[in-house]
């Protein structure tokens, strides 16, 4: 790109080739008024608030679609601009319900705030409204038809972020509608409640269920800290008011996904209903009975000394407590690892990050199921795929992924892929531990042409492969410590017969066989790092604090290797 300068409002601007006027505006620090644009989409200039004078051009201009050239004179704030604005204001008013006494948007509304920035203070056009439905068919949010304006910012969401292609428009003129699928309610339709939607409604169209009339901008915290639900490693936007979670948001332009979330990352642990562990357990006359932490530790640390002991994390924690962990396995001279499996070595190609997946023209699924657990990597890939990026999945059972897929093949014809990419540009091959060896040995020709993405089922496999912990299955020993942390593993989990102490959130059938159980923090709760898919070192934030007897893995595992020296 090369340097242009054009004059905005009497202001020399220095701007760059390829940027729209509206670019060229804020990045001199001239707002000009928005309500379709979003900078995370695409623009639109259908709303036509930004409009602006051109000089030399017979009418106004969208700001948002108009692109900046060298020479142009720009004003953005005249008579005319602001008389259009407001015109354009009085006309979304009366075409739905926006009576914003009533709205959950109210303060925070981008539609209301324009208004009040040009003067609106009654209906210029008023209307009988025709009753429009809400659509709360989907768990997590409500589409109210009634405060939408048509800016579309949810369709291209929908389209050019989440590459789900569930929203639309259906009719025409005043009856437009935006529509899910082929106008199916929200609940029924294809929608993968990913929320990139409603983060960027600009009214009260899009309802957050759980954050509704929960606080105004100016009541509430916004924290930003890492998502621990899977190993991609996203980072989060969090807003909390009177020790409560209100909503969770992606951050625009952040790595690695851009301020793409997936259910599990906005929603799902927002909704959780298992039982918290909230005290220190001990077992007595069999059952369990709360404890202090002196009587629960004292019991580990007896229990250790002088016995056979192996330890297993499940890696949803942070870095300091798989360390602290590992620490004190090799201080007592126990076996030590995790529960979760790893995805095998390939020996060829080099490692890829998840934006890679964006820029391919192949990409190869292997042995993965991207859009069950690490779901911003399948959005990628259906992203790319829309690029124009081929698609092949390796798969003996069904995957989601081959609805768009140019080829799926089962893995003994692992070969037909390797094939078909040889002359592609960038490979991206995406597996987990379901890749197999013959597919590995199938793909060998491809060399260091692949870039590869391993994907760990593990929420924080990176953090347990640095402090060396590798994938051991439960053996009987005289002591079995398991570091659970919020992981669900713990239901399917077999410990054979001995002493088990247990580091866990929440309760489940492997807390209930323990003989010692210790709370741990939730993911709001703590503090530390974690490392991503990426390898990319990423700290958490302290959101609300933990229960009074709530302690950091970390410090309970440094307080047991100093009762033991």
């Amino acid at each position: 790109m090369s340097e242009i300068h054009l004059k905005i409002n009497g202001q020399e601007v220095t701007a760059q080739s390829g940027q729209t006027v509206l670019e060229a505006a804020k990045g001199a620090g001239v707002e000009i008024p928005v309500l379709c644009h979003h900078p995370a989409l695409s623009n639109w200039g259908a709303c036509r608030m930004c409009v602006v004078e051109v000089e030399g051009m017979r009418t106004l201009q969208t700001a948002c679609t108009l692109p900046a050239a060298d020479g142009m004179v720009i004003k953005t704030h005249t008579e005319q601009t602001f008389n259009i604005r407001k015109f354009v204001l009085e006309l979304l008013f009366s075409e739905r319900n926006h009576y914003c006494m009533y709205c959950q948007m109210s303060g925070d509304c981008e539609l209301q705030a324009q208004a009040y920035n040009h003067g609106l203070d009654h209906w210029t056009y008023p209307r009988p409204y025709e009753k429009q439905e809400v659509d709360a068919t989907r768990k997590y949010f409500i589409m109210d038809h009634n405060r939408c304006i048509l800016c579309t910012r949810c369709v291209r969401a929908c389209t050019e972020i989440a590459a789900n292609h569930t929203l639309g428009l259906r009719n025409r003129g005043a009856e437009t509608m935006i529509s899910a699928d082929l106008n199916v309610p929200f609940g029924e339709s294809s929608c993968v409640e990913c929320g990139t939607c409603l983060q960027v409604c600009p009214t009260g169209a899009l309802i957050d269920a759980r954050s509704a009339y929960g606080g105004r901008e100016k009541d509430v915290t916004h924290t930003q800290t890492t998502c621990m639900q899977c190993s991609v490693g996203c980072d989060l936007d969090v807003v909390t008011r009177y020790k409560r979670l209100l909503r969770v948001d992606g951050v625009w332009d952040s790595e690695p996904s851009g301020g793409l979330l997936c259910v599990d990352g906005r929603f799902a642990p927002l909704y959780e209903t298992r039982k918290r562990v909230v005290k220190p357990l001990v077992r007595k006359d069999g059952k369990l009975t709360e404890a202090s932490w002196e009587e629960a530790l004292g019991l580990v640390a007896n229990a250790l000394k002088g016995d056979t002991c192996q330890g297993l994390a499940a890696c949803a924690t942070t870095n300091e407590a798989l360390a602290a962990f590992a620490g004190l396995m090799t201080q007592l001279g126990g076996q030590a690892g995790r529960l979760e499996p790893v995805a095998p070595t390939l020996g060829y190609g080099v490692p890829a990050k998840v934006t890679d997946v964006l820029a391919a023209d192949f990409i190869i699924v292997a042995g993965a199921q991207p859009l069950d657990y690490q779901r911003v990597v399948g959005y990628f890939i259906h992203r790319a795929a829309d690029q124009g990026a081929t698609v092949a999945v390796i798969s003996d059972s069904e995957n989601a992924l081959s609805k768009r897929a140019a080829l799926t093949v089962a893995s003994a014809q692992a070969g037909i892929v390797a094939k078909a990419a040889a002359d592609a540009r960038k490979i991206v091959l995406v597996y987990s531990v379901g890749l197999k060896p013959e597919v590995i040995a199938a793909l060998k020709p491809l060399g260091d042409k692949v870039s590869f993405l391993a994907l760990d089922p593990a929420r924080n496999g990176k953090g347990a492969e640095a402090v060396g912990l590798k994938p051991q299955s439960p053996v009987k020993t005289d002591v079995a410590y398991i570091l659970l942390g919020e992981q669900p593993v713990a239901d399917a989990l077999h410990v054979p017969a001995g002493f088990k102490v247990v580091q866990a959130a929440y309760h489940s059938t492997l807390t209930e066989q323990a003989d010692v159980v210790l709370p741990t923090p939730l993911w709001y709760e703590r503090t530390g790092h974690v490392t991503t898919l990426d390898g990319v070192i990423k700290p958490l934030q302290v959101l609300l604090p933990a229960p009074a007897d709530v302690r950091d893995e970390s410090v309970v595992l440094e307080q047991l290797a100093a009762l033991l020296r």
